[in-house]
């Protein structure tokens, strides 16, 4: 593949009886995303750095068969049924209870055993600039009600935006929270280190708090004077090992923050992150919520693309999403979709330089 360092018949293989392959989207500036229909996985994001050089900002693996052992099963993925927790593995819908596998202690977490993460997408390259993946979910797939279709859109814009529009329907009443699960480091494979010196904002006056098993207690609590509050630009190391029974809770920062309403062309700017070499990468979405993830929990177990391991701390999640959840938790934003309604959603990924 042109100028990626991916070699594209690494990423073919049949699974499940379907075709793997790798594809390949670039701007008039030079930017690139790669993105593999197996999981639907952002496998690299090459964006211009303040050198001229291209920096690849997301963490990932040069083949196939490494994101199928990876003892880290998210990276670069599409998340879903439900993207985040649902507390011991239930949930009830009209009076019926819905198991899932419990993968997460007592909680089922991104969609179950064999999420979204894991399946083939079909795919369909638009063009240079658009990739169309969808997915047949089907009824009671990991514990889930209804045949859910599911189209998600990769886009690259000339303005270094990268676009994920989501879309489902379904034919039976069930809950649906899709997200991506890209790890990032802004400084690039050559320059990897923790994420302790990138400089983050989230927009958000309050976040989520949550018990020992990292489910939401259902208070939506004030940032201000906890190491929650990101509402002004501050290195994510200051409060990472903060004495705060969240943090500890978290091994870190693995915590939803409710965003404020200012809204871009019904965006709204969710978190802005700079790294220590001159990039930074605005997030907007229509989601209610983005989850801060600090990688707490990587364990320098898989050798990744560009050298070195994923080790602890070495990237950060921005996950736009609903509430962890919100199945059981009504006080929160719904995430129950009907028949005849459309799940829609979109988030963006915009990259600019020497913006601190």
């Amino acid at each position: 593949m042109a100028n990626t360092g991916l070699d594209k018949k690494k990423f073919e293989k049949t699974i499940d009886g379907k075709r793997i392959s790798l594809y390949c989207l670039k701007n008039q500036n030079r930017m690139q995303a790669a993105i593999t229909n197996y999981g639907g996985r952002l496998v690299s994001l090459l964006v211009p750095s303040a050198n001229g050089n291209l920096t690849d900002v997301v963490l990932g693996f040069d083949n196939i068969d490494q994101y199928q052992t990876s003892t880290e099963p998210y990276f670069g993925a599409i998340v879903g049924r439900y993207g985040n927790r649902i507390a011991n593995g239930q949930f009830i819908l009209d009076g019926k209870v819905y198991k899932l596998l419990k993968n997460n202690g007592p909680n089922s977490l991104h969609g179950g055993k064999k999420g979204f993460q894991d399946v083939v997408w079909e795919a369909h390259l638009i063009n240079d600039q658009v990739l169309e993946l969808t997915y047949l979910s089907k009824d009671m797939e990991e514990g889930f009600p209804g045949n859910l279709s599911v189209k998600v859109t990769y886009s690259l814009s000339n303005d270094n935006q990268l676009k994920i529009n989501y879309e489902a329907i379904t034919d039976k009443k069930t809950v649906v929270n899709l997200t991506n699960h890209a790890f990032f480091n802004l400084d690039g494979e050559d320059n990897r280190s923790t994420i302790h010196n990138h400089r983050l904002t989230i927009y958000a006056d309050h976040y989520l708090p949550v018990n020992n098993n990292m489910i939401p207690t259902g208070e939506i609590a004030s940032v201000t004077n906890t190491p929650f509050d990101f509402r002004k630009p501050v290195l994510i190391g200051k409060g990472i090992d903060a004495d705060d029974e969240q943090i500890k809770n978290g091994n870190g920062y693995d915590h939803t923050f409710v965003l404020n309403e200012d809204h871009e062309n019904n965006l709204k700017l969710a978190a802005v992150v700079t790294g220590e070499k001159g990039v930074t990468m605005e997030v907007l979405t229509e989601e209610p919520g983005v989850q801060l993830y600090t990688a707490n929990f990587l364990q320098s177990k898989n050798n990744l693309r560009g050298g070195g391991k994923d080790d602890f701390r070495t990237a950060l999640c921005l996950e736009t999403q609903h509430f962890p959840d919100s199945p059981n938790q009504p006080d929160f934003q719904t995430t129950v979709l009907e028949p005849g309604e459309i799940y829609k959603t979109s988030s963006v990924y915009r990259f600019l330089i020497n913006k601190f």
